[in-house]
């Protein structure tokens, strides 16, 4: 390999969906990457099709960030290879589909740990050699979620208008050092992410499946967004007129409407 480029993105929840597109992006780009992810075999074909593709450096660090202790162990590795991450992608993250009161306590720890606890250690980690250096970028995986309350879906939607608060708070206070924060915020994506709710049958995606977008899609936005400098980036324009509209919704009838489209 005669890559000698020295730029490095990190990319969590790279094994599918629109981590693994954001990592193609990436690598076309000539990134070298370091993928995050629990399937570790997955990662280790996804780093082979990308050195081979790209000629760009990739490691594949295997890693379950719902447990504390391995985001710890995580950030460990990364800082011993001694690599400056010029781009952090947080994309890993999870949901589950149930009214609150029967959701497994486990399955609700494991989100708020994922979706907010590790995404704030990771940012955290890599943040301050960013303002040192005055330069770098950080992309937050959201949502349109973040944007209302979710009946039946109650701590998905608050862990991703934690991370749409959080990012746009970051973008504001790295602004005068050049560093790039956005939140890329789509609708229903065709991840694998039904199937990993306990329904297995999402109602948002049965009865809007027309407006179901693709990862490959929602990743070029949001990539095409991150280097704009567009701090909330949100994909397809029905769920950016649904944003903008519900600003003159009243809050009960909003959550009425999320509630019968999810209930």
């Amino acid at each position: 390999m005669n890559n000698t480029n020295n730029t490095w993105a990190m990319v969590t929840g790279a094994s599918g969906g629109i981590g693994l597109e954001l990592a193609r992006l990436l690598a076309a780009d000539g990134y070298n990457l370091i993928l995050v992810a629990r399937r570790e075999a997955v990662l280790i074909d996804i780093k082979s099709e990308l050195e081979k593709k790209y000629s760009v450096k990739v490691h594949a660090l295997a890693a379950d960030l719902a447990i504390e202790k391995e985001v710890t162990e995580l950030i460990g590795k990364i800082q011993s290879l001694g690599i400056f991450v010029n781009v952090l992608v947080n994309n890993a993250g999870v949901g589950d589909a149930l009214r609150f009161d029967l959701a497994a306590p486990e399955k609700l720890n494991q989100m708020v740990q994922l979706n907010i606890t590790s995404l704030t250690m990771l940012t955290r980690a890599f943040l301050p050699a960013m303002m040192a250096a005055k330069s770098g970028k950080i992309m937050n995986v959201a949502s349109v979620a973040a944007f209302m309350p979710g009946p039946y879906m109650a701590v998905y939607y608050a862990t991703k208008a934690y991370v749409l608060s959080l990012t746009e708070a970051l973008a504001a206070e790295c602004n005068p050092f050049g560093i790039q924060v956005s939140a890329l915020c789509p609708g229903p994506v065709d991840t694998g992410f039904e199937a990993g709710a306990s329904t297995g049958g999402l109602k948002l995606f049965q009865k809007f499946k027309p407006l179901v977008s693709q990862a490959n899609e929602v990743a070029l936005y949001g990539y095409k967004s991150l280097k704009k400098g567009r701090v909330v980036a949100i994909y397809g324009i029905m769920f950016k007129l649904n944003v903008f509209f519900m600003r003159f919704t009243p809050r009960f009838a909003t959550r009425k409407m999320i509630a019968w489209i999810q209930g």
